[in-house]
Parts: C-alpha cells; sequence; structure tokens
C-alpha cells in the first residue's frame, strides 16, 4: 500500500508591536489610549513590585520569590483580555496578571512573606499560586469543563511555563479539555528556561503551541513582549473557549532576572544574551507606541513612576505591619478541620515555650 499523509499543521505566529514601536494597522486590537496607559502602568507597577520585593527577600523579610521581570505583556496583555466573571488559574510568577485582575499589593507581599491571607480568594474568581509544575492545568480544565456543563458564558485561563509542556499534567489537562469542550486557554510562558535548563535541551518540540495539536487543541504563538499581540491573541482564544473549544497561546518571553531568588542564572546562561533580550524590553515597546501617539511625555512617565512608588512603599508598609500582627500558632491552624494530635502537641508546646 502506497504512503500518504494523513494529517498536516500549521503554527501561526502572531505580531502587532515591532520593537521599535511600530505598529501593524491592520492587526491593532480594539483599546482606547485609556486602555493602553493603564496596562503599560500595571506593566510598571508589577516591575517595581518586583525590584522590591528581591530586596526585600535578600534582607529576609520575605521569602524564596520568583520575579516576573521581563515578562509583564505575557501577563498583562493576557490577563486584561479576561471578563471579570472569568476565572484566572496562576502558577508561582503571577504578580502582573494578579494585579491586572485587581490584587492589591500589599497581599502579594503577604504571600511572599508566607502569610497565607495573601492568597486568599474574595471578590475575585483567581485561584492561588500553584507552586507544583504543571499541576494548576488540570484544575483549569475542570472549572472549564464546570463552566461548559452549566451552560456558562465565562471562561477559565490557565499559567504555566515552558517547563510545564514536558509535564504529564499538561497533556491530560490538554486532552481533557478537549474531549469534554471546556472552556478553557491554555497560556504558556515560553520564557526560554526550565529553572536552568535552556528550553532546547528540556524539549526537542519546534514550538510548544504545535504540542495542543496532539489533543486536537487549536494554537497559537505570539510575540510574548509584544503586548498588543498577546492581548488580541487572548481575547480571540477566550472567544473561541466560551463555545467550548479550547485553545492555547504559546507567548514567546525572556526572563531577565533569576528563576528564582534562590538561584545565580550567571551560571547558566551569558550577559550577551540577557542583553539582546533587554533590547526587546515589553514596557519599553509599548512606552514607545505611547510617546509617538503624544499620550505620554516625560512628565507623565515621571508621574507615573512617582505613584508607583509610593504604592510600593505603602504595601511595604503594610507588610511590616501584618507581620507584626500575625500569630505564630497560624500555621497550624487552617490546613485540616480537625488538627491531628501530634500537630495539635507542637501547637501547645511552643504556645508553652512562648508564655
Amino acid at each position: 500500500m502506497p504512503r500518504e499523509k494523513v494529517a498536516s499543521f500549521e503554527i501561526e505566529r502572531l505580531e502587532v508591536l515591532d520593537e521599535d514601536g511600530n505598529l501593524d494597522g491592520s492587526l491593532e486590537p480594539d483599546l482606547s489610549d485609556d486602555d493602553l496607559v493603564s496596562m503599560y502602568k500595571t506593566m510598571k507597577r508589577a516591575r517595581a513590585l518586583d525590584e522590591r520585593a528581591i530586596k526585600l527577600q535578600r534582607r529576609g523579610e520575605i521569602g524564596t520569590f520568583a520575579p516576573a521581570i521581563g515578562q509583564e505583556a505575557a501577563q498583562v496583555g493576557s490577563a486584561y483580555a479576561l471578563e471579570d466573571e472569568d476565572w484566572m488559574v496562576p502558577s508561582f510568577r503571577e504578580k502582573p496578571a494578579f494585579l491586572t485582575r485587581g490584587a492589591p499589593m500589599e497581599a502579594l507581599l503577604w504571600y511572599d512573606a508566607g502569610l497565607e491571607e495573601g492568597a486568599e480568594i474574595h471578590d475575585r474568581n483567581d485561584l492561588p499560586p500553584a507552586i507544583p509544575v504543571a499541576s494548576q492545568t488540570v484544575h483549569a480544565a475542570g472549572i472549564g469543563w464546570a463552566q461548559e456543563l452549566e451552560d456558562d458564558n465565562s471562561a477559565s485561563l490557565v499559567y504555566f511555563g515552558d517547563g510545564a509542556t514536558s509535564e504529564g499534567d499538561f497533556h491530560e489537562a490538554l486532552n481533557f479539555a478537549n474531549v469534554f469542550d471546556a472552556h478553557t486557554v491554555f497560556v504558556c510562558q515560553n520564557n526560554q528556561y526550565a529553572i536552568s535548563l535552556p528550553r532546547e535541551e528540556q524539549t526537542k518540540s519546534e514550538t510548544l503551541a504545535q504540542k495542543a495539536v496532539s489533543a486536537g487543541v487549536e494554537a497559537v504563538q505570539v510575540d510574548g513582549n509584544d503586548l498588543l499581540a498577546v492581548y488580541k491573541a487572548t481575547r480571540d482564544a477566550l472567544e473561541k473557549a466560551r463555545q467550548g473549544k479550547p485553545q492555547m497561546v504559546e507567548a514567546v518571553t525572556y526572563r531577565l532576572s533569576m528563576h528564582t531568588t534562590s538561584d545565580d542564572p550567571s551560571v547558566y546562561r551569558d550577559e550577551e544574551e540577557v542583553e539582546r533580550w533587554k533590547q526587546r524590553d515589553p514596557i519599553d515597546r509599548i512606552e514607545k507606541l505611547l510617546r509617538r501617539r503624544d499620550v505620554l511625555d516625560d512628565a507623565t512617565v515621571d508621574g507615573i513612576e512617582e505613584e508607583i512608588d509610593s504604592e510600593v512603599d505603602d504595601a511595604v508598609e503594610s507588610l511590616k505591619q501584618k507581620k507584626a500582627d500575625a500569630d505564630p500558632a497560624d500555621i497550624y491552624r487552617y490546613v485540616y478541620d480537625e488538627i491531628p494530635d501530634g500537630l495539635l502537641r507542637q501547637m501547645e508546646a511552643r504556645q508553652g515555650v512562648e508564655e
């Protein structure tokens, strides 16, 4: 019998705004200047918070921390496409997305300091950060399935990194989502490194988006440092997901800082590579566009930065007060409905020492 091709696929790549701030008007999403300034400010807030959090960690005031410096467009652009009733399912590097969804800056620092109040779900449909790699993709598929069963017009969006696409949970979640028509959008932030392992060494797949094809899920690759392209790709994906057609978006970006504050990226990558990516900084790119449109100038940028500095200062002061008011016995509470005898004895022994 002759051989014949039984399947083929293509992965499209989307870019709207280039590194010099030049715009492809035919692809520009319907966003007002106010929208763009809001997104720009959120990206700068996220970067300022990350930079301060690194200093806090170095002084021992918060725990191990995972910065998102360089990935702001991938998160702010995608989270901005969500509606309030949609669900966001984050990994552990999603401060820009949380800020976009309206999370208070101080609450994010509380979480980094080990105060679980910082991860509480209040009036937003945002799950707490997931630390195990790729586990949250399964949660998002489940939420998306529930949205389908309830004939809900909302959707779920899950964040994960390039390393997660080599985990079993990721493939199971994709397959489940498509079989059961889940309203789920899978957003991969391909930041080039799975902790310290270069992307080329942890998977030989030409793109990460094409991994979705094996589950029959539509996928697109997008310039992850292009705020407008990420927003457009995610918005389009969400529209399809609401109809029971799960989607995947691969945002090609770069982590300019360390994986977490417990590692040293200079050990596994060279400075020339980092400098090349700094030329593609996502915040600089959208700022060039807004300056070209006379929406921003030096004075407005200075004003925005002063406002953000003040907000970060207030968040740090809130953290100090929250830590001072914290009850150490809280580490024993809230995990079990009834505290096991062993933990109960530990808690009572600690209280005895304190008294």
